[in-house]
């Protein structure tokens, strides 16, 4: 980075020559640097899927979360600092709660998603904050149907049939640009996010290092035991 533009490279508020916001940039990189998270839509519903990054053998690998219930309908997979994913996912939880109660009925998922987006934004507008270093993928059904949305720390959202965040996502959105299909049903879109996710990581996927969220219509939100996660990385090497 050039001398002059120390100055822009310090202040959330301030754009640089070019019009970039560099604390926000900064941001993106902490969420490549996460764990790889997947998200896949099928017939009915959606999977998401997160690895657990260990960082030693002493690690109890139960302690680690990177899949969230946000309401019966709605789920989300983090990538970045999960710290901050979680002051989000008590946010969503919040929002999705309040909705319930003023109106009578679940909320939306795309209008969950606006709500976190914004909350999200306001942090790279004012001076004495940071912007938010996790990414979210949010996944759920609702009466307008399946939806998978990925929000990034600029408060950005994005609707997905298939997508990925964290440190392989490049590689799994190459396998899902290669091997989606619209027609999918729940077994399939699995299988597809654990071969994309097997292409990413530099090891063998363990069943004790994933977790798996399955949304499905008019179904409550479900996480698979290591037993069924098991049973798909076995059709897999088959």
């Amino acid at each position: 980075m050039q001398p002059g533009q120390m100055a822009y490279d310090r202040a959330i508020t301030v754009f640089s020559p070019d019009g970039r916001l560099f604390q926000v940039e900064y941001a993106r990189v902490a969420v490549t640097r996460g764990a790889t998270t997947a998200g896949v839509k099928f017939k009915n519903g959606v999977v998401l899927m997160a690895g657990k990054g260990l960082s030693s053998r002493l690690m109890e690998v139960d302690a680690i979360e990177k899949i969230f219930e946000i309401d019966r309908h709605i789920g989300c997979a983090t990538s970045g600092l999960v710290a901050d994913a979680r002051v989000l996912v008590d946010y969503a939880r919040i929002a999705a709660q309040v909705n319930k109660v003023t109106y009578k009925e679940p909320i939306s998922v795309d209008l969950l998603v606006k709500r976190v987006s914004d909350y999200k934004q306001n942090y790279t507008q004012y001076g004495g904050v940071r912007p938010f270093g996790t990414a979210l993928l949010i996944g759920g059904a609702d009466d307008q149907g399946i939806h998978l949305y990925e929000t990034d720390p600029s408060g950005a959202m994005v609707s997905y049939k298939a997508g990925s965040i964290g440190s392989g996502s490049t590689t799994v959105r190459e396998m899902f640009e290669e091997k989606f299909a619209e027609d999918m049903d729940q077994d399939a879109a699995v299988l597809l996010g654990f071969e994309a996710l097997q292409k990413a990581s530099e090891e063998a996927l363990q069943a004790d290092t994933l977790e798996v969220g399955i949304v499905e219509a008019g179904e409550r939100f479900v996480r698979l035991t290591a037993e069924e996660i098991q049973a798909y990385l076995g059709q897999l090497e088959t």
